[in-house]
């Protein structure tokens, strides 16, 4: 297929893709194209199940009501699995990044055969349930959301500490599942799923406060991995030199103060923020201090990066307007600055945002070559 066929085709079907429901008229007159050349795209389109046309309604003394052209929003799917040390999640996307389902279950992490083929039994369950099990052409891929740094072709976990599998290889999964299938850093998923529903989002330092920390850098709606693959690793910032133990070997690390973990222990999240909210003191002496660390945490990146800071993860649907104005009421006791309160964000997708963000870059790499 030549190039400009391509450019026509990817033209058409992501502007059909972006205004959701389009006549053919408008979309000949946003692409500048004649009719008998757009009919004859739109006619191959469809008959591949691309796109659909919706029905044909009559306007009363006016004849028929010209029919809509939108896609197929489930003409693929692709599926993101989180993978912790305790537990496992599993969400699948459409093309519009919509949830289609998602579980989580008990899974003790091991680094072993039984492990891997148990998470590919799930996986296959998890078809099942949703009617895909024997739809594997439709199956973008499958993206593992994983506690490790990963190589830039997602197929090796190159720095796995928390898990403690470094050099890990994707094959452990590709042997039992037939898809595409890669690694993503977990913070890297969650921040892609934030660019998923924040198309304004140009740039800004992503802050992962699940299980462990974790961060992303986004710049001009890219991530920054850096050299080494290990950009945005904030979580191994020096806090408290001599302090708690970090599973990285080091001591006083903000993942020891700043992570979920850190704050809550074994405490249920939901329970834990019902006594902060009634003022139970020592509740809300924990969080206090948590969001003290926080606080100087974002003051010292904010005096090397000056952008926004997206706070997002698990902890991310607690945080209420006046957990914010108290982090920025530390980030000015550090810092020289006079600023609006105009940089701390909460995130737009604070849940299932690792599933999801682990699934989109199959979705992202569809919509890129669809006209191939």
């Amino acid at each position: 297929m030549n190039s400009l066929t391509y450019s026509a085709r990817h033209m058409i079907y992501m502007h059909i893709y972006n205004a959701r429901e389009v006549s053919s008229r408008e979309i000949a007159s946003a692409l500048d194209m004649s009719r008998p050349t757009l009919t004859k795209y739109l006619s191959a389109m469809e008959k591949k199940g691309l796109i659909s046309r919706t029905n044909t309604l009559f306007q009363e003394g006016r004849g028929r009501k010209p029919f809509k052209w939108s896609v197929n929003s489930q003409y693929r799917t692709a599926i993101g699995v989180e993978i912790l040390k305790h537990s496992a999640g599993m969400t699948a996307v459409d093309l519009y990044g919509r949830q289609l389902g998602y579980i989580t279950f008990p899974a003790e992490y091991e680094n072993d055969e039984r492990y891997y083929r148990f998470i590919s039994a799930k996986v296959e369950e998890f078809l099942e349930s949703l009617g895909l099990s024997d739809a594997g052409s439709k199956i973008l891929g499958i993206g593992f959301a994983i506690q490790g740094l990963v190589s830039d072709d997602g197929k090796t976990v190159i720095y796995g500490e928390i898990l403690k599998c470094t050099g890990l290889t994707i094959d452990v999964f590709t042997r039992y599942l037939d898809y595409p299938c890669r690694f993503i850093h977990e913070p890297d998923g969650a921040a892609l799923s934030e660019l998923w529903v924040s198309p304004e989002l140009k740039g800004a330092l992503y802050l992962s406060m699940s299980e462990h920390l974790g961060g992303a850098v986004i710049s001009n709606r890219i991530l920054l991995n850096g050299r080494h693959r290990h950009a945005a690793t904030f979580e191994h910032i020096t806090a408290n030199p001599g302090g708690e133990l970090c599973y990285c070997g080091k001591r006083g690390c903000y993942e020891t103060i700043c992570s979920r973990t850190a704050l809550l222990g074994d405490d249920d999240p939901d329970e834990f923020f019902g006594r902060v909210r009634n003022g139970e003191p020592e509740a809300s002496r924990r969080w206090g201090v948590f969001l003290k660390h926080l606080g100087r945490l974002i003051a010292h990146l904010h005096l090397v990066v000056d952008t926004e800071f997206i706070l997002g993860g698990h902890l991310a649907p607690y945080f209420r307007d006046e957990d914010i104005r108290v982090l920025y009421d530390y980030v000015r006791e550090l810092t020289p600055f006079e600023e609006g309160d105009d940089y701390i964000l909460v995130s737009k997708m604070p849940e299932h945002n690792i599933t999801i963000g682990a699934a989109l870059p199959y979705v992202i790499s569809f919509l890129e070559n669809i006209g191939g």
